[in-house]
């Protein structure tokens, strides 16, 4: 994990290089890599993992609005925090679906809090499950797993780049795959929140619409009410 602040205000980054290293402390967790940057351009231009951004709006040169939308272009999965003292720029922020809006002076308890939902997500995201299939283990990020169906006695794993033939049952898979990320909607389907497009109280569609998983009525409450909580842990 590599986190980077971008301020143009010296001490509002020692204010969060600070907390940040003091979260991990607490957590008894080695600290990341923490980079620091005064304007928008030198973070663009910074050629490192970005994983997860402390990001002020107003700043010389690019504002933050801009930096955000390049940084979402760069990589999706970024997780951005907003820090400001300006609440007017809050709707163009999550328009490039910010993680958090932290208005200045930050507050620690409320940071802590969202520090521990960034790495929730960020855990999420880069995990990664081993697939057995009967010719190799392949090593899957979950946040490329589409969905998990079982068509008979066969298993099938839906990446985003192909589809793999597990040696495992549908019980084994869901209890390797995150239950804050992933719903088991059908005896026969296990789906992935990010990738749902649309669902009604019988199937979910995935991906634009290209799978489409059954969803047993029973569960369509329980299903609809863990998707409107992720959704809510992504804004």
């Amino acid at each position: 994990m590599r986190i980077l602040i971008c301020d143009d205000d010296p001490l509002i980054i020692e204010q969060l290089y600070s907390y940040i290293q003091f979260y991990f402390e607490q957590c008894h967790i080695k600290c990341p890599e923490i980079v620091s940057f005064t304007c928008g351009e030198d973070l663009l231009a910074d050629n490192g993992e970005k994983d997860l951004v402390f990001l002020d709006i107003e700043m010389p040169g690019v504002n933050g609005i801009y930096v955000g939308n390049e940084l979402k272009k760069q990589n999706k999965n970024i997780l951005i925090f907003v820090v400001t003292a300006y609440t007017e720029y809050l709707d163009d922020a999550m328009r490039f679906h910010v993680f958090r809006y932290l208005s200045k002076p930050i507050n620690l308890k409320r940071f802590f809090r969202n520090m521990k939902d960034a790495l929730v997500s960020f855990n999420a995201i880069s995990a990664k499950i081993p697939i057995e299939t009967k010719q190799m283990t392949y090593m899957v990020p979950t946040s490329q797993i589409i969905a998990v169906e079982a068509q008979g006695r066969k298993v099938i794993v839906h990446t985003t780049s192909q589809d793999l033939i597990s040696v495992r049952n549908m019980n084994y898979l869901a209890d390797q795959l995150p239950n804050n990320c992933f719903f088991r909607t059908h005896r026969s389907f296990i789906v992935n929140f990010k990738h749902i497009t649309d669902f009604d109280h019988t199937t979910v569609h995935l991906t634009n619409r290209q799978l489409i998983a059954y969803l047993t009525r029973r569960k369509y409450s329980d299903f609809k009410n863990a998707y409107f909580l992720y959704l809510e842990s992504t804004r």
